[in-house]
């Protein structure tokens, strides 16, 4: 399968990390006043790394890993991914490189209810066009069949168990090859042993080269992760590697 190559805004001060924010502050307005959600956000990810971001219910780890993707914008500070300044890009500039470059994974799956599950697979090829039409349906199966659910293809979600739908979600999230994969507590509806599938998968696409961010709450996913950031207020308030769970949250 022939992939396109991206184009991107670049920036030479980013160094050899993947993913780079400098001085990061995301403040909301809300009727009782300003909120920060984000204290300057000095981090960097390197390529490779399955990173936990951990923390109290209210510490900003949501809000990190939408201004790591873009879905949302720092009110203050840079975000660079690769070569490109996520901060400086407009909307339609962000939904065309975020499809490209970042696969997200959320809790609820998010399959859209009317297309089967290799059409949800294949909606990202389709809005990017990173495959020939005619490689498309391919390419979703060979990545349902790499999460163990390629006889469920032709189904619509509701068919589908919940641990199910999550491995169409990270099917999807696949398709168009991206370097990140992000995860908003993937695991929190699945039973232990979908969890602990689900979990050595992503294991897997990190050794392969991958970097997972991953927000969770679970203690007893630590043996997975090569490094856990924790968050409180929303500011760093640890970057290592873990240690028997700690700072898990």
């Amino acid at each position: 399968m022939t992939k396109k190559s991206v184009t991107s805004t670049t920036n030479s001060g980013t160094g050899d990390s993947l993913i780079s924010l400098r001085g990061v502050f995301k403040n909301y307005d809300t009727p009782s006043g300003s909120f920060t959600a984000l204290k300057d956000i000095n981090l960097d990810v390197n390529y490779g790394e399955f990173v936990a971001i951990v923390g109290k219910s209210g510490s900003g780890k949501s809000t990190l890993i939408n201004v790591i993707t873009g879905i949302d914008s720092p009110t203050s500070g840079e975000v660079y991914v690769k070569s490109t300044a996520v901060h400086s890009l407009n909307q339609e500039q962000l939904a065309v490189w975020r499809g490209k470059n970042i696969g997200v994974i959320f809790q609820f799956f998010q399959l859209l209810p009317t297309l089967t599950i290799a059409e949800n697979v294949m909606l990202p090829m389709d809005f990017c066009k990173t495959y020939p039409v005619r490689e498309r349906r391919e390419r979703a199966l060979y990545l349902l069949d790499k999460v163990g659910i390629v006889e469920q293809a032709d189904k619509l979600p509701a068919d589908l168990s919940g641990g199910q739908q999550q491995r169409a979600a990270i099917a999807r999230s696949l398709a168009n090859d991206p370097p990140i994969l992000v995860a908003d507590e993937p695991t929190g509806n699945l039973d232990s042993q979908t969890t602990d599938s689900v979990m050595r998968f992503f294991e897997d696409l990190a050794q392969e080269g991958k970097t997972v961010v991953m927000v969770t709450h679970e203690r007893d996913l630590s043996q997975y992760f090569t490094r856990t950031i924790m968050l409180s207020d929303g500011a760093v308030v640890t970057s290592s590697p873990l240690r028997d769970g700690v700072g898990l949250g």
